[in-house]
C-alpha cells in the first residue's frame, strides 16, 4: 500500500485551498483541481507491510489516498466536511462503515459520493456516469443500516459528513479492489501512460489529467472501418465511435472544450499539447465493438506553456 505521505501533502494544500462556509455538501467549494495536485510527488510514498492495517484520524477536509482505517471524532460541532478518496486507475474504493456514532434526528449526515466534486463541478459528469445524480450519493442515515459497504465506479469518491454534537464520532475502513475495465479514472500524477478499454459496452468514459500536459496517442483501435479523417474541431460524433481531447479548468468532461476528435484508427504517435488545468482523454464507445485507446502524457514546462500561449488562437486555454 503507498500514498500515505502524500496524504501530509494533500492535507497542507486542503487546508490552504477550502472556502470557510456552512455549504451544506460542501459542493460549492472553492477546492481547484490544479490546487489539489500542486503538491503531488508519485515517488512520495511509504510502504506499509500487508499485515499491517494503516489507521489515523480522519479531518474535517482531507484527502485520502492509501487503504486503511480512518476514524473522525468532533472535538466541535463540523457542519461542512469533505474527506477526498483517490486509489490508483485500476481501482475502485471500497467505503465500509466499521463504527458510527452520530445523530441523524438531530440532523448529522454521512453521505458517500460516487466520484468528486469541486466548486460545482462533478467528476464523472452526468453523461459519463451509469447512475443518475441522486442515486450516485448514498447516505449512512437512511440506508447505513442495512447497507454496510458501499463502492465507488471508478478510482475516486468523496464522504461529505456533518456533525454536531462533541464526542460524535464515525469510523470507516477504506478498500480499494481492482477494476478489470477501468472507466472514469482521474490521474494522480502529472504524467504517465494509460490504455483505456471498453469491451463492446454502450458507455463513455473519461481519463483526467488535473494538469496542463503534452498527450501522446501512441494506438487507437476503434473497431469500425479506417475510414474517418482526425478532426481539428468537433466532427466525430455521427461515427459512433471515437476519442475527443478535451481542456477546461473545471471538472466536469461535459463542460470542457473539445481540442481535437480522433475517429479513425492507426497507430501514433499523435501529440497535442493543452495548456489547460485539466486535460481529459474521452473515449465514446456505441457497444458495437472493443475500442481501444493507448497514450502517454507528461506535464508542460513554463516555457512550453509561454510558447503555446502566444502562439494560440483560442481564447479557452492555450494548445499546441
Amino acid at each position: 500500500m503507498g500514498g500515505i505521505f502524500r496524504e501530509q501533502l494533500f492535507f497542507v494544500m486542503l487546508c490552504l485551498s477550502v472556502l470557510k462556509g456552512d455549504a451544506r455538501y460542501m459542493e460549492e467549494n472553492e477546492i481547484t483541481p490544479e490546487g489539489l495536485f500542486s503538491l503531488l510527488n508519485s515517488e512520495l510514498k511509504r510502504e506499509i507491510p500487508e499485515e499491517l492495517i494503516y489507521s489515523r484520524p480522519l479531518r474535517c477536509l482531507d484527502m485520502v489516498a492509501a487503504e486503511g482505517q480512518f476514524t473522525f471524532t468532533a472535538d466541535r460541532p463540523h457542519l461542512s466536511c469533505a474527506a477526498f478518496f483517490i486509489a490508483e486507475p485500476n481501482q475502485v474504493i471500497n467505503v465500509e462503515y466499521d463504527s458510527v456514532d452520530i445523530d441523524c434526528r438531530g440532523g448529522d449526515f454521512i453521505k458517500v459520493f460516487d466520484g468528486w466534486v469541486m466548486k460545482g463541478e462533478k467528476f464523472p459528469s452526468s453523461q459519463d456516469h451509469a447512475l443518475p445524480l441522486m442515486e450516485r450519493y448514498v447516505d449512512y442515515c437512511d440506508s447505513g443500516t442495512v447497507r454496510r459497504t458501499v463502492r465507488s465506479s471508478q478510482n475516486v469518491a468523496m464522504v461529505f459528513f456533518r456533525v454536531h454534537t462533541v464526542g460524535s464520532s464515525f469510523t470507516l475502513t477504506v478498500r480499494k479492489p481492482i477494476n478489470l475495465f477501468p472507466c472514469n479514472i482521474i490521474s494522480q500524477t502529472p504524467e504517465g501512460s494509460f490504455t483505456m478499454v471498453i469491451p463492446q459496452q454502450h458507455r463513455n468514459c473519461s481519463f483526467s489529467i488535473i494538469y496542463p500536459v503534452e498527450i501522446k496517442i501512441a494506438e487507437l483501435s476503434l473497431g469500425h472501418l479506417n475510414d474517418f479523417p482526425i478532426k481539428s474541431m468537433p466532427g466525430c460524433a455521427g461515427a459512433g465511435d471515437f476519442v475527443e481531447l478535451l481542456g477546461g479548468n473545471g471538472m466536469d468532461p461535459s463542460k470542457m472544450f473539445p481540442v481535437a476528435d480522433l475517429c479513425y484508427n492507426f497507430n501514433g504517435p499523435a501529440q497535442m499539447k493543452i495548456g489547460c488545468d485539466n486535460t481529459v482523454v474521452r473515449m465514446v464507445s456505441s457497444g458495437r465493438f472493443v475500442n481501444r485507446v493507448a497514450f502517454q502524457y507528461r506535464l508542460l514546462d513554463r516555457q512550453e506553456l509561454q510558447r503555446i500561449k502566444v502562439n494560440s488562437v483560442e481564447d479557452f486555454c492555450f494548445t499546441g
